[in-house]
């Protein structure tokens, strides 16, 4: 009887001691947890930028016309600490090619110098390689496609060497959207998360594929090249799967450069243009898409084309409205207008002036029934955010319509606490 005593107690030591092994790996494994997932914030902190106190709402603005083409563009820097995006506009291009017209966004990461870059040089490699040129005579379709891929793929392979050359490898990259735009065509060019689209008769008639890690073709290449694809990123850090620079995601031996982690190579879409049918292209950095969709941020730009012609307004209308909508991320937008662009409509404008007046009666209302003291800015928006409010701006809604609000609650509360004021959207609706 004893022995089986002996036995238990020998059994239960065993027992005590194995799940304290258990503990002690467990505590190992959620420290482990929680410093990979230090690491990771830290990694994104380092490729996103951290943000400021308030948002940065200074905006450089463009615009221009010729080849049958009005554009304007407007960039912000928003809530982070550094402007990472650049752009592109040209009217007309050079070696023959004076009735084409090429226009882009670069949305950089991990530092702007990718970005600015590409912004001064990838014209040129596109169209100056003898993909693209071909024979004589003006580029084919496939000349085109071709020479675009491949100005690509040799202004990364020449950034890498120039990185090189200065002994610290840049580890900034950047996105591209983009469209080259010839009197028979527009050729849509994407690598990246930015996004571009065409409204054609009204409608969404076009619009280019984010490259993120998750998408199934962007994951196998990723895989096959010895990473993963954890927490939507890239080896958990980069949350696009194609993008120019990046060159620490672009050093797998036997993979050429377009079989990397990451990817330079575009995609490449040309459509025949429609003299009668082709109104708008929005190119814009994913600060904008984040909070707007597709049909969203075309049916917002038509209605702002019905009550103004000066497009770089309406792209500031776009930035801001994204900026209130939750947008923490940089901001930039090309607008291309074709002929057949939606005009301003005196209806339109009229509807417009009858908004703005009631939604200025309603601020002094709801201030006025506050009694003592003046309601803060939250409590206005949050108030008007509540009723149904007709024709409001589709795709911008309340949002659009904020420094509208905020105009009229300033003018009626001149001492109101700057802590009040700002454009903070945290909590707002």
């Amino acid at each position: 009887m004893g022995k089986r005593v002996k036995e238990i107690k020998r059994e239960r030591k065993k027992e005590r001691r194995a799940i304290k092994r258990k503990e002690r790996r467990g505590g190992q494994m959620k420290r482990m947890f929680v410093r990979k997932k230090h690491e990771t914030d830290l990694k994104d902190q380092d490729i996103m930028g951290a943000f400021l106190d308030k948002p940065k709402m200074e905006k450089h603005n463009a615009q221009g016309q010729g080849n049958g083409l009005r554009y304007g563009l407007s960039s912000m820097q928003g809530w982070r600490v550094e402007m990472e995006d650049a752009h592109t506009a040209v009217i007309g291009l050079p070696s023959g090619l004076e009735t084409w017209s090429f226009f882009a966004v670069y949305d950089g990461h991990a530092g702007s110098q990718v970005a600015k870059y590409c912004c001064e040089h990838l014209l040129d490699h596109i169209t100056n390689n003898q993909d693209f040129k071909g024979s004589a005579g003006a580029p084919s379709v496939e000349n085109v496609k071709n020479g675009i891929r491949t100005g690509f793929l040799e202004i990364d392979e020449h950034m890498r060497v120039m990185s090189e050359k200065k002994h610290g490898a840049d580890r900034s990259g950047s996105t591209a959207v983009g469209v080259l735009i010839s009197p028979q065509h527009t050729y849509f060019i994407n690598c990246g998360d930015s996004r571009g689209l065409l409204c054609r008769n009204r409608k969404v008639h076009f619009f280019t594929q984010d490259h993120k890690p998750s998408n199934p073709l962007e994951k196998e290449r990723i895989q096959n090249a010895g990473g993963s694809v954890m927490i939507q990123r890239v080896n958990g850090s980069l949350a696009v799967s194609r993008a120019l620079g990046d060159f620490d995601y672009k050093c797998v031996h036997g993979k050429g450069p377009t079989e990397q982690l990451v990817s330079p190579e575009p995609e490449v879409h040309d459509i025949e243009r429609s003299e009668e049918d082709d109104q708008f292209i929005i190119l814009a950095c994913d600060g904008i898409w984040d909070v707007m969709g597709n049909e969203e941020l075309c049916d917002f730009v038509r209605s702002r084309l019905e009550v103004t012609d000066d497009l770089e307004k309406v792209c500031n209308e776009v930035v801001d409205t994204c900026l209130y909508k939750g947008s923490r991320d940089n901001m930039s937008v090309i607008l291309i207008c074709f002929p057949n662009a939606p005009k301003v409509s005196p209806e339109a404008v009229k509807k417009e002036a009858e908004l703005d007046k009631y939604l200025e009666s309603r601020v002094e209302e709801i201030i006025k029934k506050q009694g003592e003291g003046v309601p803060d800015l939250v409590h206005v928006m949050r108030t008007l955010a509540s009723e149904n409010i007709p024709s409001l701006p589709p795709g911008g809604e309340l949002a659009s319509k904020r420094n509208v609000i905020e105009a009229v609650y300033n003018r009626l509360n001149p001492y109101k606490n700057d802590d009040t004021d700002s454009a903070s959207t945290d909590d707002m609706w």
